[in-house]
């Protein structure tokens, strides 16, 4: 399981040359000492669910955010850590791969080492799968040498993305026990960092004293919220995927007779698929949360491509690009029912041969429906998440064979009178998730790295590293902590009008925000993009150069410092307690009581209003 790990590789010129990149540090995380200052406590995002992640962690729950200083910064009430006694840390790649991972196994080395030469890393070899078996590779400067930059997984590899059942957790708990570790580092997505939070409240629970540490690594994007703002390995996967659309795009207008469906990997959500849109400017993109809020049936999108198709012909256009995220045949209500089904019935223990004849009468016509090599790739198992094997379900042939038939139609019947439609299909995710990182991504990395040394240094258990102000130069970045369980969400099924089904406390996925900034930036241009052939190619993944410092549009365009205004309202507050104190004159006293009156009942209003329009999965 381990040979291959942690090996010194062959580099070519260009790796070699990335390799040399050492990222820059923000002014908080320079010199051997900690200043971390300790804001109010957390709280939920949804006041319903605050009752059953009080259950669930009652360790975790309530601790505050955590922020690291600058030397120079004035805070009274902050922290300063000058002793630095040995500490031995494990690191595990829990998620998939994304670019970049390996820089944060690279800043927390460097980190440890800065504050104290007899520090040790430990890396676990299998991802989830060598931490239960305890084997380890310790981290130095020889094994990191070919990997620092360098895309992938491969300095540890990976294996399940799970530490949830008893057997596992158990086993968690005794290789950190065993092995004497003050930290537990784990890299990965929402699923990675919600098993994090459990594991560290587990180990609360059992006193345990080894600190468990997330880090927000997916190319997926959607661990989004308050406190995290971009996840390692997006900006690669979007800067390579748009780069690979862009030559696309060239090759559609140069020839101008084939229409290209190009789904993107991404899970569930449209992150990928929206930024990528924004960056190269395809003619049209079915986003998925598109297809769940106006309920459109996998006929509803076979007719709005088909329109488009026919518009763009009546302008002697004959070509164009499509992109589909690999979450959509989730987000077509018809599909996910027939999936729903399915799944059930292979949970039964159904053959695959028996499935279709115990399918609803309604699920059952719609897989006779589809076309054979569909139908196969629905009959897949489920993932270890009980979600569909998106990567395998080849949505866009799907599309372009729906699409085909139509246009075939509307042409026997002389309502089009364009050429016939022709379809090339692509399916992008493991060219751009093994690509060198981008410089973003690079100094991303690197920088949660050390901030993951930080919060073991300041104590903190079950905290996600998180960096704000992103779409600022590094030197301007705020490096804090906040606690996994006030990310946290409950779902509630509504099984039938008597019985509601509560699940786990998880991160859920975010959505593709559609009354955000970087979807009004697509509708503004969607017609644009679709009749005018504004095809733009952002160029390759660079260190120099036009567009190395180019960050994601959808994160430029957000105004998202959730972190710094939360430090603006707590010195706010401050100016208060200062001015109002007792001794000050009546009309200050008034003045305060009626503004402050006024601001709590509309905070109560907005916050109850978010609870009950909490919809119902």
């Amino acid at each position: 399981m381990d040979s291959d790990f942690g090996i010194p590789r062959e580099l070519s010129p260009l790796q070699q040359l990335r390799s040399q990149y050492h990222p820059e540090l923000p002014p908080c995380l320079q010199g051997t000492t900690v200043r971390v200052e300790l804001g109010d406590g957390t709280t939920v995002a949804k006041a319903a669910d605050a009752h059953i992640i009080a259950r669930a962690f009652p360790h975790s729950l309530g601790q505050p955010l955590a922020h690291f200083l600058r030397a120079t910064a004035n805070v009274p009430d902050a922290q300063i850590i000058t002793e630095h006694p040995a500490k031995r840390v494990g690191i595990v790649f829990s998620g998939r791969q994304a670019p970049g991972g390996h820089n944060v196994v690279w800043g927390l080395y460097e980190a440890l080492k800065v504050h104290n030469v007899e520090n040790t890393l430990l890396g676990f070899l299998g991802g989830s799968e060598g931490l239960f078996a305890q084997k380890t590779l310790e981290i130095t400067d020889d094994v990191l040498q070919t990997y620092k930059n360098q895309g992938g997984f491969d300095l540890l590899g990976r294996t399940k993305d799970q530490i949830r059942t008893t057997e596992q957790v158990n086993a968690a708990l005794k290789a950190c026990t065993d092995l004497k570790l003050d930290g537990l580092v784990i890299i990965g997505g929402v699923t990675s960092n919600t098993d994090a939070a459990h594991l560290a409240e587990f180990f609360a629970e059992a006193k345990c004293p080894t600190k468990v540490v997330g880090v927000p690594v997916t190319i997926n994007g959607d661990l989004k919220n308050q406190f995290v703002e971009a996840n390692v390995g997006f900006d690669t996967t979007c800067k390579v995927n748009s780069q690979l659309i862009s030559n696309i795009c060239t090759d559609a207008l140069s020839a101008e007779k084939y229409y290209y469906f190009v789904r993107l990997m991404g899970r569930k959500h449209s992150h990928v698929a929206l930024e990528c849109t924004l960056q190269s400017h395809p003619n049209m993109v079915i986003l998925g949360e598109e297809v769940t809020a106006s309920k459109l049936t996998i006929f509803d999108i076979t007719k709005q491509i088909c329109d488009a198709v026919q518009a763009r012909a009546e302008q002697d256009k004959n070509h164009g690009v499509i992109l589909i995220p690999e979450g959509l045949v989730e987000s077509i209500p018809e599909l996910y029912a027939l999936l729903k089904e399915i799944h059930g019935l292979l949970k039964e223990g159904v053959h695959t041969d028996k499935i279709s004849s115990q399918l609803s009468p309604w699920s059952s016509a719609l897989f006779e429906f589809l076309p054979p090599f569909i139908k196969k790739q629905l009959l897949l198992h489920p993932e270890s998440d009980d979600s569909a094997q998106l990567s395998q379900i080849e949505t866009e042939k799907l599309l372009a064979y729906l699409v085909e038939t139509e246009m075939n139609k509307r042409l026997k019947e002389g309502t089009y009178k364009g050429k016939k439609f022709n379809a090339i299909c692509h399916f992008f995710g493991y060219q751009a998730r093994g690509s060198l990182p981008s410089k973003f991504d690079c100094d991303y990395a690197y920088v949660l790295g050390h901030v993951c040394y930080h919060i073991l240094a300041a104590g903190l258990n079950g905290y996600m590293a998180t960096v704000t102000n992103l779409k600022s130069p590094v030197n301007k970045w705020k490096c804090g902590a906040a606690p996994i369980s006030a990310m946290m969400t409950v779902k509630r099924w509504s099984q039938n009008s008597g019985s509601t089904s509560i699940g786990r406390p998880v991160i859920h996925p975010a959505a593709v925000d559609l009354k955000g900034k970087a979807y009004d930036l697509l509708r503004q241009n969607a017609h644009k993009f679709l009749m005018e052939d504004m095809y733009r190619n952002p160029g390759p993944v660079q260190y120099d150069g036009p567009g190395a410092d180019a960050k994601a549009v959808s994160l430029c365009v957000e105004d998202q410092d959730y972190m710094g205004r939360i430090k603006k309202l707590q010195e706010y507050l401050d100016q208060v307690r200062t001015i109002v104190r007792p001794g000050c004159s009546q009309d200050v006293l008034k003045a305060a009581l009626s503004v402050m009156s006024s601001v709590t009942d509309v905070l109560t209003t907005i916050s109850s209003s978010s609870t009950s329009g909490q919809q119902y999965a």
